[in-house]
């Protein structure tokens, strides 16, 4: 199993201009090592939507690198974003699931089926052309450069020892920048930093147009 220290490290060595969306466990660790505004922490009130919330970003700006930080408890509440991610063909995604078979953040109650759940399994059922799972930090810091070149999208699952972080909240005494300012104020900080304002709909898949009916 890896430590935190030993997931993010490596990624924040190796990070240049690539998005990275952050949920749970990872937020506050994330923040004491990157100083970004294309950091975003989706450590709010939707559990389970920050693989949703990068897919839209990666097929918003195609051309720019986004890796999603997410918990297992919070890809379980959302499993069919490993379908959607799989088919939309976003090949700048970046899906990381870190398994530490607790909800961490609310008190280490475990998630179910941890330690039974074959992540790589689903991912690679789903569709996605690149699926693996890393137990050893050489490993994984070996891998990550392909991971963040190879075209995606790329899921990775990686075996995770639990923590003890309480709560995430939105205040001065907080360590992490994207934190120390509200949801709204940082929303709209990232949405500048990503150039997204009066994006075409053009820009997006066609099967992922707002209001487009897909013949069965």
């Amino acid at each position: 199993m890896l430590t935190t220290p030993e997931l993010l490290e490596p990624l924040a060595r190796l990070r240049t201009n690539e998005v990275v969306v952050t949920t749970m466990a990872p937020t506050r660790p994330w923040g004491r090592l990157s100083d970004h505004d294309l950091d975003f922490a989706s450590a709010d009130s939707a559990m389970g939507h920050a693989a949703d919330l990068a897919l839209g970003v990666a097929l918003a700006r195609p051309e720019r690198r986004v890796v999603c930080l997410n918990g297992d408890g919070s890809m379980l509440m959302s499993l069919g974003t490993l379908v959607t991610a799989a088919a939309s063909g976003a090949e700048n995604l970046v899906l990381v699931v870190l398994e530490n078979g607790t909800y961490e953040i609310t008190g280490n109650q475990p998630v179910p089926g941890a330690g039974a759940v074959d992540w790589v399994g689903l991912a690679r059922a789903a569709g996605f052309p690149v699926a693996e799972r890393f137990s050893q930090a050489a490993a994984w810091a070996a891998a990550l450069p392909r991971l963040l070149s190879a075209a995606g999208p790329v899921f990775a699952a990686v075996a995770m020892a639990p923590g003890e972080q309480g709560p995430i909240g939105r205040s001065a005494g907080e360590e992490a920048r994207y934190l120390r300012t509200s949801l709204a104020d940082w929303s709209r900080q990232f949405r500048a930093a990503l150039g997204v304002e009066g994006l075409p709909v053009s820009h997006c898949p066609e099967n992922f147009r707002p209001g487009r009916v897909v013949e069965p």
